[in-house]
């Protein structure tokens, strides 16, 4: 075992071994999937902050002020890091094209590679099952692929979600937190995801970002029976929500024919639309112009999680970063890659400080496991 341990390798994972290993230690990193990078990997590869201080917690006025700052103050000389261990930006435009944001958009499998670099060996297929014998480093990703978690936590139609994310983000990082004496944090019901093409369309993982449906503020959206849905968020993450929480979580999103040119970020909304028509979707197009599209809720990450300090700490000799810390988002919508890579680099400094002083994490008394 190494000089501290990993739990996970995706984006919070990788940086908190990154980062560990430029401190000289040796992290022992342990992945359930068959490939590094997480749900990053699966990304748009945007990591962003709001820029203004106020923007970010008047949206997500439920989060823990701390870890806010944190991730705001930080984020421009981390992101410079990552450039630094050799990470790709992506091509085309710099920036992240939204006028609320700053932050940089990385080549996801650049990314990916840079960071594997510089964290020595991966043991893929081997999921952390027990508390280990020095400091621990949780970056499991959340829960969002735990159809029982989601449904005691989110919603009863947890099994109608369509899966936005990797399959190993399972909450093994709440179990193991838990089981240490951590915490749960604010926002256990909240989620961030996106409106996808309703089946029959098939959405794959290569497809996540291209086939999103993000014009709901220009639609009508309304539920199986027939309720409907006025989007307040820019970032649509409150319409999402709406639809989880409806039967089979699904909507449906009507547009006119003078949407269908409005330009949402890189895309029009016609663009959307065919993306999801082309993926199959029972895209209606009605005489008058107006064309109706079936969605359903595709959950991404979810935002509640362990409670941690600012220094990473969740429990003693436990330190966590990524989905796997809550109450940074809650109420509104943040860069999750933003402070998977802020809290993954305190992370690891923390748990390599923890392994100098010689503290390693054991089992709480009585700790209830996640519910």
């Amino acid at each position: 075992m190494g000089d501290v341990v990993i739990a996970g390798a995706g984006m919070a994972g990788l940086v908190a071994a990154a980062q560990a290993r430029a401190l000289g230690a040796e992290p022992a990193i342990y992945e359930k999937g068959d490939r590094p990078g997480g749900s990053m990997a699966l990304s748009s590869g945007v990591i962003w902050r709001h820029r203004r201080f106020a923007d970010f917690r008047a949206e997500c006025h439920g989060g823990q002020e701390p870890l806010q700052r944190l991730v705001h103050e930080r984020l421009d000389a981390d992101l410079d890091w990552l450039q630094e261990l050799g990470a790709p930006l992506a091509a085309g435009p710099p920036g992240t094209g939204n006028p609320h944001t700053a932050g940089r958009r990385f080549d996801p499998p650049g990314l990916v590679s840079a960071l594997c670099a510089a964290t020595g060996p991966i043991r893929l297929g081997q999921p952390l099952t027990e508390l280990p014998a020095a400091p621990l480093v949780l970056g499991t990703g959340g829960f969002a692929a735990n159809r029982d978690l989601v449904r005691a936590h989110i919603t009863a139609q947890a099994e109608h979600l369509l899966l936005r994310a990797s399959p190993w983000s399972t909450g093994d990082g709440l179990r193991l937190g838990t089981r240490a004496g951590a915490e749960r944090s604010a926002g256990m019901h909240e989620f961030y995801g996106r409106a996808l093409p309703a089946p029959p369309a098939r959405v794959a993982p290569a497809q996540f970002v291209a086939l999103a449906q993000l014009y709901a503020r220009h639609a009508e959206v309304t539920g199986p029976a027939g309720g409907r849905y006025r989007t307040r968020a820019w970032s649509e993450i409150d319409v999402v929500q709406w639809i989880a929480r409806q039967p089979g979580a699904r909507a449906r999103y009507t547009v006119g024919p003078g949407q269908l040119g409005v330009r949402v970020g890189e895309r029009t909304v016609a663009e959307m639309v065919a993306a999801a028509e082309a993926a199959g979707a029972a895209v209606e197009r009605h005489p008058d112009g107006r064309v109706t599209v079936p969605v359903a809720a595709g959950i991404t990450t979810t935002l509640g999680g362990l409670r941690a300090g600012p220094d990473g700490r969740v429990a003693p000799g436990v330190f966590a970063a990524g989905n796997d810390v809550g109450g940074i988002a809650t109420g509104g919508y943040s860069s999750g890659l933003a402070a998977a890579l802020v809290l993954g680099r305190i992370a690891g400094r923390s748990a390599v400080q923890a392994a100098r002083r010689g503290e390693a994490p054991a089992p709480a008394s009585a700790s209830p496991g996640p519910r």
